[in-house]
């Protein structure tokens, strides 16, 4: 087995040949000035001749000294100036977690390498070392106090911790799984290595900040800094990756003293707890997010996604048996304000949310989750879906039910057509008791059913049907229920082509007056304000920088708004409830249990055209698809 000095070595050779790298650009940016020293001191010393081939000599090797000089002090300046990228993260003072702090500290003792200088969370995953030593990585200027007047040059690089391991992990798994990433200040503190770094990250930095030169002639100096540092960068990738490859061996090597069986269980762990914050984000948190509400407790949601897994999955059986002993979260002394925080970085990262709390972009809690997010998301959908059906054409609009010879004698025999159980459930005496309330957008009860609001209209104004019938402008489509979206989607195969373009076309809509929005908010003063530092690295307006879910189709988005407006039926006619599922996230509640069988009869209306499946899913759970439904 190698040693961790034998790692350190390697490391160091590959450091210091990213180091040569540096001086040959340095050399060959001097190369012009020495060259005209040299013709120069020549002259004055009278070993070089005085003829006019040697003065124009001299003139031109002055000339390129002095450009190339003045390039070099650019390259020179601009790397030294720009902001290495951070990752961006919830700093944890001393003070709000001493139980933490010195527990690092303990493994560093251990390890026999210095302890991390800081420690910082952030919403993923994972565990690394990062280098915060930069100028501009300290606090603001302006920001006041006794901090704010000099800037903090650390000696160690800041420990940055995943938030979720310290909610799901107990306190023994923390200190395992940080063995190894601790281990790694010992490498990092090289003088060689540490410089290696910096010139690495200062080439990085001074490509961002030439990738957002616009101006074809001002950025033209950027642009020519921009091609320098991936010159050099392309020089030096293979040394850089072959240097923090050796630094994680010998990081690895030295920590194999400590927890080694533990750090077995720890990695297992990880996958787990990397699994539940992934269905989390994109299948919990996700939906909140667009409504603008955000999760306040992510971290604490981990617990009850995986919780739920291990209840599912035999495969996670005797996880949860873990919750038991002491969580890494008790290190904290305020586990849910830091969660709260955390839970805010992770919207703005995933979704591009705004960096402090607003009017439109409230924290919800998990017991109010159903009530304010999946509902409200199930409405919003379904009147999102009406609309567009609103604004189709008249020719794409579905037939009118064939009209009796008197409409008024024959309520009906324009029923069969508008029921989705071909019964004869409903009664026109029924509907004048049961539609006023929940009309009101329309100018009259017509606005559901055409062949049943006859009867129950004005008595006076039946044979007037027709007339009422061939009036395009106040209100032609029918009002909002389920049996009209059905009618409108089983019309064929292709039925729903036309409406789920128009509907992919009203989210992009929705979607970019949201994106100017947060474009026209302060978020680089704001980010400024709260302590999060992105760096150059990170081009304004990127975010968010992790986007969760690809575009979804217009057919997917359709599929979705054809559910959401099932869920309102059926909470508005059958006694359902919204609720939550930790892994599948908004779900639909009958009788106290998820209904996860509606997925495939939606399908098939959306897809094939077929309404039977999803009308006989309708009847089994009691929902009536000709009542209105309440929309946001």
């Amino acid at each position: 087995m190698a040693s961790p000095e034998t790692g350190v070595l390697a490391a160091r050779a590959r450091a210091l040949a990213v180091l040569r790298i540096r001086s040959t650009a340095l050399a060959v940016a001097l190369l012009p000035a020495a060259v005209a020293v040299v013709l120069l001191a020549g002259r004055a010393t009278g070993h070089l001749g005085a003829g006019t081939g040697w003065d124009l000599a001299r003139w031109i090797t002055g000339g390129l000294a002095v450009v190339s000089l003045l390039l070099a002090a650019l390259v020179a300046v601009v790397v030294a100036r720009a902001r290495p990228a951070l990752s961006p993260s919830v700093p944890i003072s001393e003070k709000s977690a001493p139980d933490l702090y010195r527990l690092v500290r303990d493994l560093a003792d251990r390890l026999e390498v210095p302890a991390p200088s800081a420690i910082a969370l952030t919403p993923d995953c994972d565990s690394w070392l990062e280098d915060r030593t930069h100028r501009a990585h300290g606090p603001p200027r302006g920001s006041g106090g006794p901090a704010g007047a000099e800037r903090r040059v650390p000696e160690a690089p800041v420990l940055v911790i995943g938030s979720p391991f310290l909610w799901w992990m107990r306190v023994a798994e923390l200190r395992a799984l940080l063995a190894p990433v601790v281990a790694g200040t010992g490498p990092s503190s090289h003088p060689d290595i540490a410089a290696a770094r910096r010139f690495i990250r200062g080439l990085d930095a001074a490509v961002a900040v030439a990738a957002r030169a616009r101006r074809p002639v001002r950025d033209l100096p950027l642009r020519f800094v921009g091609r320098v540092a991936r010159v050099l960068l392309r020089a030096g990738r293979e040394h850089a990756t072959i240097m923090e490859r050796a630094v994680a061996t010998a990081a690895s090597e030295r920590a194999q003293t400590v927890d080694y069986g533990l750090r077995i269980v720890a990695q297992e762990q990880v996958g787990l707890a990397y699994a539940g914050w992934d269905r989390l984000l994109t299948r919990v948190a996700l939906p909140a997010w667009r409504m603008g509400r955000w999760p306040s407790r992510l971290d604490a949601g981990v617990v009850s996604a995986l919780t739920e897994l291990s209840r599912r999955d035999r495969l996670a059986d005797g996880f949860a048996s873990r919750l038991g002993e002491r969580p890494a979260c008790d290190l904290l002394e305020e586990p849910g304000a830091i969660d709260r925080a955390a839970s805010l970085l992770a919207a703005r990262l995933f979704h591009g949310g705004p960096a402090e709390p607003g009017p439109d972009w409230s924290p919800v809690g998990w017991n109010q989750y159903p009530e304010e997010v999946v509902d409200r998301k199930w409405r919003l959908e379904a009147a999102r879906l009406h609309r567009v059906l609103d604004n189709l054409p008249a020719t794409a609009l579905p037939a009118p039910p064939p009209a009796p010879a008197a409409p008024a004698q024959e309520p009906a025999s324009a029923a069969p057509p508008l029921s989705y159980a071909r019964t004869a459930a409903r009664t026109p005496g029924d509907r004048p008791a049961e539609r006023p309330p929940a009309d009101e957008p329309s100018p009259g009860p017509s606005a559901d059913e055409p062949s049943l609001s006859l009867p129950a209209d004005e008595p006076s104004l039946g044979p007037s049907a027709a007339d009422r019938r061939d009036e395009p402008q106040p209100a032609p489509a029918p009002g909002p229920t389920l049996a009209r979206v059905i009618d409108r989607l089983a019309q064929g195969e292709s039925a729903g082509d036309l409406v789920a373009a128009r509907l992919g076309a009203e989210v992009e809509r929705e979607e970019r007056e949201e994106a100017a929005r947060q474009a026209a908010r302060g978020t680089s003063q704001q980010d400024a304000a709260l302590g999060v530092a992105w760096g150059d690295g990170m081009a304004e307006g990127g975010l968010p920088l992790f986007p969760l879910q690809p575009p979804r189709t217009g057919r997917e988005l359709l599929a979705d708004h054809v559910t959401a407006m099932v869920c309102c039926a059926a909470v508005d006619t059958a006694g359902a409830a919204p609720g939550l599922d930790w892994l599948d996230g908004p779900a639909l509640l009958v009788d106290g249990a998820r209904r996860a069988d509606l997925g495939r009869p939606v399908l098939s209306l959306v897809d094939d055209g077929d309404a039977e499946p999803l009308r006989g899913w309708l009847t089994t759970i009691g929902v009536r698809p000709e009542k209105p439904v309440r929309l946001v």
